[in-house]
């Protein structure tokens, strides 16, 4: 029997929606905000209404009949660092999602959206593999530094997703692989895939690895220190230059990577080495993650929307096909992540993890 799913994606300045029917999409929608409409909340917490009566709205105007809904499915938040899974939205998850325990973001309203529609028809509520996924071995969280040590926020829906999707496709278990997973978006993320856990992971947002069409990623930490303290910068000002205007932002004023790829192809020479120093820095990340594996890797997977390039695919090859073979998902379809993850629980092919 198929199993009808609502599947809610906020953004700060969107909420994305999805009604799947098992895997095929009836329909989406980006219900767009205006800066006026957000900035008359204090909180995110105190958007929830607001954005819960337009996806109502949105679901009644096509006459949609919310109680032939099997699950509803949201984005997870900034929750405590958890296991990669499939997670019910209990009234623990729910506490931590409205305090936001690692910070304040949008997609803190996925799971308290889908939650409050889902009590509402008597179906389930599930997050799947938010961004605070942690999995890391305990070696792989030192940094050098005992007051820092490394972290797990990364693109872990997508790369979870095109993990299991490449293990099905060739049918065998997700846990029996090891993968390198090569995310490439506005954020870069290369992660070691071993047991069906992310071992190790590289991660633009955080200051690690390779830079990316917005960050910095990992910029020499003495300079940055001086760069800190020379008085030029505030601290908001400086965290941007990282996270935002960091990347292909700071070297070609573009975050897009077709844009760069267009400067490069009319003779831009800067563009094109910029575009070079990219796609070596993150070889270098995929190199790194086949020592994390021993040098044992079943298959590289890259995803993302960087990976529809064919050029920027041949050159990573180049660099990196040695290691292990390519499989290339481009995009990032995260409404259909969020519904798979909540199917594999319907259907028992998974446990729902505990928070």
């Amino acid at each position: 029997m198929s199993i009808k799913s609502l599947i809610i994606n906020p953004g700060s300045t969107s909420t994305k929606i999805g009604v799947f029917e098992d895997e095929n999409l009836l329909f989406e929608e980006t219900l767009r905000h205006s800066t006026e409409e957000i900035s008359r909340y204090d909180s995110i917490v105190d958007q929830k209404d607001f954005r819960k009566k337009i996806i109502t709205d949105l679901l009644e105007s096509k006459n949609f009949d919310l109680k032939s809904l099997g699950v509803v499915v949201g984005r997870g938040g900034m929750l405590k660092p958890i296991s990669g899974g499939t997670y019910e939205v209990t009234e623990e998850l729910l506490a931590d999602l409205k305090v936001g325990v690692q910070g304040q973001h949008a997609s803190n309203l996925g799971g308290i959206l889908a939650k409050e529609i889902a009590d509402s028809i008597g179906v389930p509520a599930y997050i799947v593999d938010p961004v605070v996924v942690d999995e890391l071995m305990p070696i792989a969280r030192y940094s050098g530094m005992a007051e820092i040590p490394r972290g797990s926020i990364f693109h872990a829906l997508n790369q979870k997703a095109v993990a299991k999707r490449y293990a099905k496709e060739i049918g065998k278990p997700y846990e029996s692989l090891r993968l390198i997973v090569v995310h490439m978006g506005g954020g870069v993320s290369v992660g070691a895939h071993e047991g069906g856990r992310v071992v190790d992971v590289f991660s633009a947002f955080d200051g690690d690895g390779a830079f990316s069409p917005e960050r910095a990623g990992g910029v020499p930490c003495g300079a940055l220190v001086k760069l800190c303290f020379s008085g030029k910068y505030t601290e908001k000002e400086l965290y941007s230059k990282l996270i935002g205007k960091g990347g292909f932002n700071a070297y070609l004023g573009t975050n897009d990577m077709r844009e760069v790829t267009k400067m490069a192809n009319a003779g831009d020479a800067k563009a094109a080495e910029v575009k070079e120093a990219f796609l070596l820095q993150v070889s270098k990340d995929i190199g790194a993650m086949a020592c994390v594996l021993n040098g044992k890797v079943d298959q590289i997977i890259v995803t993302g929307g960087i990976a529809y390039g064919p050029e920027v695919i041949a050159a990573l090859k180049e660099r990196a096909e040695w290691i292990a073979p390519f499989t290339v998902y481009p995009g990032e379809d995260e409404l259909l992540a969020l519904a798979q993850g909540a199917l594999r629980v319907m259907k028992g092919e998974e446990k729902a993890m505990v928070y």
